[in-house]
């Protein structure tokens, strides 16, 4: 398993920071994509951000639901979806609203990053 997943496993949402770069990095890798360095260290997140874009789906006979990109504080981006309270539309979300990471375990399955609005309620 990598070290992204046993972390979020262990509900922690970690990334990686380049030293030479001094910027961090997202998705996990080998390499830094900014300097080429292999000197990258693992670092845990706040999970709070920002949405950066949204998007909306509408399946036949379901609710609504997001697909967001985050700018998380840290300095890194990255897709996920914004869990909205019950009652509240999964269509409700918008540019610029404030996130917060839920990591959400499942017996016998990989946790999985999601984000819930940051007040509370969408």
């Amino acid at each position: 398993m990598h070290a992204y997943q046993r972390q979020l496993n262990a509900g922690v949402l970690a990334y990686q920071h380049s030293p030479s770069a001094n910027r961090a990095v997202f998705y996990p890798r080998l390499v830094c994509p900014f300097s080429g360095s292999d000197q990258l260290e693992w670092r845990a997140s706040a999970g709070r951000g920002t949405v950066h874009a949204v998007t909306y789906l509408y399946p036949r006979d379901e609710p609504a639901y997001n697909v967001v990109l985050v700018d998380v504080d840290e300095g890194f981006r990255m897709m996920s979806r914004v869990l909205t309270p019950e009652g509240v539309a999964g269509d409700s979300v918008k540019i610029g609203d404030r996130v917060r990471v839920r990591i959400v375990h499942t017996e016998g399955k990989d946790s999985v990053p999601f984000f819930e609005p940051e007040g509370g309620a969408a």
